[in-house]
């Protein structure tokens, strides 16, 4: 009964919570939100803080790095990184929610393709490009998630928003089958690019695997597996767990870096602009003197330094 099930919940032991600095390269399952990944590794490490920096579906697999305490502060920043993916799509039949996770929309033949083919219709898809996000994604329309609004059999129009595709490569051409590997910019939907380039190639599709491969600056991510940090927690406890956890300087490594004396890190850490001899504008990361990283400030043309987002210890 909801009694006895309410009962037993009360007499489970309350995670306590820690601070708890740095970043985790975790390879989400499938079948799990980004969300729900987020707080079994939150639980497992005790971090009172933690975020992710870019959901996956629920289908998708690989990195999802997840930030614990101040790396928290530079999540935002990281959803803007290039990343890579593989995919795998089914042609021949699209979904209403271009993935197999989906309700079968329509089926037609596929007709016969070859490799040469294909690699023509998928040029299309490369460079700066106007694409339709799926109905069923994040994306907020009125403060709403667009999910949201789709479950409820909402009629939506999701306006065409341009983002960056750098590359797509084919890897494979079976029968009404074919994976690709794409290098994409921020808001990107890889949905949306197998789904399109399945009306091009006549026949629709959608997508069946997903796996993300790297976020920059983790262009070749030592991933973790929920198992393997199970059996990480159960065999070395929580000194193991911290072993595996980067720094969060490490989520600088492409950024451009100012390094301040004792009085410009001290102006900067009580909020204050301060001079520079760099006349550059951009977002950077900033370091004391002693080489510890303060956190994040914005550098404009007349060489002021204004701080965006400073951590509070070091990290």
């Amino acid at each position: 009964s909801y009694e006895i099930v309410a009962d037993r919940m009360s007499k489970l032991p309350r995670t306590v919570f820690r601070q708890l600095d740095g970043i985790l390269l975790l390879d989400k399952p499938p079948g799990m939100s980004s969300n729900q990944a987020l707080q079994r590794v939150r639980h497992l490490f005790r971090a009172e803080k933690a975020g992710h920096t870019g959901s996956l579906d629920p289908l998708a697999t690989g990195l999802l790095p997840v930030c614990f305490g101040e790396a928290t502060k530079i999540a935002g920043y990281l959803l803007g990184s290039d990343k890579a993916y593989e995919v795998e799509a089914r042609l021949g039949s699209t979904t209403d929610t271009d993935d197999a996770d989906g309700v079968l929309l329509r089926e037609r033949p596929v007709p016969a393709l070859d490799r040469t083919h294909v690699q023509a219709e998928m040029q299309a898809f490369v460079g700066r490009i106007h694409q339709r996000p799926p109905i069923y994604s994040a994306l907020k329309q009125g403060g709403e998630p667009l999910y949201a609004k789709a479950r409820r059999g909402e009629k939506i129009e999701v306006p065409e928003r341009e983002v960056d595709v750098q590359a797509i490569e084919l890897l494979s051409l079976d029968a009404d089958r074919l994976r690709l590997r794409i290098r994409c910019g921020t808001g990107t939907y890889v949905r949306s690019i197998v789904r399109d380039l399945g009306e091009a190639l006549g026949c629709g599709a959608h997508v069946t695997a997903l796996r993300r491969l790297w976020v920059a600056p983790f262009n070749e991510p030592a991933m973790h597996s929920l198992e393997s940090l199970q059996t990480i927690a159960s065999n070395e406890g929580e000194v193991g767990l911290e072993k595996v956890l980067m720094p969060t300087v490490s989520a600088f490594a492409n950024w451009r870096k100012i390094a301040l004396d004792a009085e410009g890190a001290r102006r900067l850490l009580l909020g204050q602009a301060v001079a520079t001899a760099i006349h550059q504008e951009g977002v950077v990361c900033v370091f004391g003197a002693e080489g510890e990283a303060l956190g994040v400030a914005e550098l404009h043309s007349d060489g002021v330094l204004r701080p965006r987002r400073l951590f509070s210890r070091k990290v």
